[in-house]
């Protein structure tokens, strides 16, 4: 597919529309004859479009407010080591929650944010073999191990359910 840059933005726009799930860069870059660095660019303009395409761990993914998960999202405060990570997750998607983001504040750089968008026990076990694999630098360990999540759930009671859960595990910290 040979298509000049806008051509080419407007067909991510409808390639991301018809995705059920996040496709990644190299993906992107084989499906439209481009490097992964001109996708990258091409995201890059759209966001800048206002375009609501967010960056997970496993690709780009077109995001509508409108379609956010039913239910309702509270922000919590942890504190875990890197290998309760998993537990962390499980803790949440058991109960049919989501955690969309994690997120610091940092004295210099202010509120750093990731989205992460994991809705299931095999998103948590893949970010987990990713963070095990790469050992990257943690965002959590620039606050000693104190961070953000943005979760959504069906209920208010299953958000409690979740705190409490964490609660027990000695993870979630008082805001």
């Amino acid at each position: 597919m040979n298509l000049d840059g806008n051509a080419r933005r407007t067909a991510i726009i409808v390639f991301l529309e018809r995705q059920s799930g996040p496709v990644s860069g190299t993906e992107l870059a084989r499906q439209f004859g481009v490097s992964r660095q001109a996708i990258v660019q091409d995201i890059a303009l759209l966001r800048a479009e206002n375009r609501n395409i967010i960056s997970t761990n496993k690709g780009y993914l077109l995001f509508h407010p409108q379609e956010k998960q039913q239910g309702c999202t509270a922000v919590i405060t942890v504190q875990h080591t890197k290998e309760q990570a998993l537990e962390e997750m499980l803790s949440v998607v058991e109960y049919g929650g989501s955690m969309l983001d994690v997120f610091i504040d940092h004295a210099l750089y202010g509120q750093v944010r990731a989205n992460l968008m994991i809705n299931d026990a095999d998103d948590a076990a893949e970010f987990c073999h990713k963070l095990s694999q790469n050992d990257p630098e943690y965002l959590k360990e620039l606050t000693e191990g104190c961070h953000y999540h943005t979760i959504c759930a069906p209920s208010e009671k299953i958000l409690n359910l979740i705190r409490g859960e964490l609660q027990e595990k000695g993870i979630l910290r008082e805001g």
